[in-house]
């Protein structure tokens, strides 16, 4: 298992050399000057200028500039916004429980409806239960989500007003941060009310981001279902005459879990792209709304090592999904 799992990290670092070159180009393709940004509104002469191009390393070459960049983040510095001159580490850090607890919600929510839809789609293959099933699924795959948010807000907020439109918790209420995740801290603050408000903060922002999620493991899981229950063991599981319910959930959803755990992880990327536009949508002081605010805004240094910070996040929890292969099927890890 050891040598699994150092092979596993071993492939991490072309991994994150190529993602640091992508971010580093990329910040580089965009428009606009930030020293001009840095400067403000009255510009700034030609020596100013000259002397803010050293201090932010512009004046040496490409290649050179590269190297002094990824020597930071090999100390842990990833930069410091031009907007707010804090470090760009700090910020991500201040955030992230945000979007964190956003993504939690989603991923925990698509796996608790779509493995049951996926499984009983294969269970009654053919059937109006798995066409129905699996057309709602597609359905929500298929559908935008600046589109499908704007019309839950619509509903939910506007007509029925069931729901708040955005942000995490009402104004009325002022409690530490102790964790970052804002249905935790409203449990501790003790005041009466500020978990409810949380949570009716959470509940549209999590439909809206779990949709596809769903969608793909309803649909990955029905596959999965449908290609073991062809197996040899289970009918001979069923020749002895096991419950089905200890058939469908022991012999076969348990072999049948492996792509589906592939495809849970492969969600967590869609989830932090889709946060960018669910945060943005119901303003979610996540990371999303951060990196977008930093575009516009020009923040080069946030918008760089924000998407390294993100890639690196995703990085480590396809680590996490391929340590798991290994644990629930010891083949893999041979």
């Amino acid at each position: 298992m050891l040598r699994f799992f150092l092979t596993r990290v071993g492939l991490l670092i072309p991994t994150f050399i190529g993602v640091s070159i992508v971010a580093f180009a990329f910040i580089r393709l965009l428009p606009g000057d930030p020293i001009m940004l840095l400067a403000g509104e009255r510009g700034v002469d030609p020596a100013r200028y000259a002397e803010l191009q050293a201090m932010l390393g512009f004046d040496k070459s490409i290649p050179v500039q590269y190297y002094n960049y990824l020597v930071d983040i090999l100390h842990g510095d990833f930069g410091t916004s031009i907007v707010t001159k804090r470090p760009v580490l700090d910020e991500f850090l201040t955030l992230f429980p945000a979007t964190i607890e956003l993504a939690l919600c989603a991923i925990i929510l698509a796996t608790l409806i779509g493995i049951p839809a996926g499984v009983v789609a294969a269970v009654k293959r053919g059937s109006w239960l798995d066409q129905g099933l699996m057309g709602t699924a597609l359905v929500g795959y298929s559908m935008p989500i600046f589109w499908w948010g704007l019309l839950l807000i619509i509903l939910f907020s506007g007509i029925l007003q069931w729901t708040p439109v955005s942000g995490r918790i009402s104004l009325i209420y002022f409690f530490p941060q102790v964790t970052g995740f804002m249905l935790i801290d409203s449990l501790l603050s003790g005041q009466s009310g500020a978990f409810k408000s949380a949570l009716s903060h959470l509940v549209l922002p999590t439909i809206v981001l779990a949709t596809i999620p769903l969608a793909v493991i309803a649909r990955q899981t029905r596959s999965a279902m449908l290609e073991v229950l062809g197996e040899d063991y289970v009918r001979t599981a069923r020749a002895k005459g096991l419950p089905p319910r200890r058939v469908i959930g022991v012999h076969a959803l348990r072999n049948a879990l492996i792509p589906v755990i592939t495809t849970i992880g492969l969600q967590v990327g869609v989830l932090l792209a889709g946060a960018i536009l669910t945060e943005t949508i119901f303003s979610w002081p996540g990371i999303g709304k951060w990196m977008v605010d930093s575009v516009f805004k020009r923040d080069y240094s946030v918008v760089q090592g924000g998407l390294l910070l993100i890639a690196g996040v995703i990085m480590l929890v396809n680590l996490i999904v391929d340590l798991l292969y290994g644990l629930i099927n010891p083949r893999i890890r041979h």
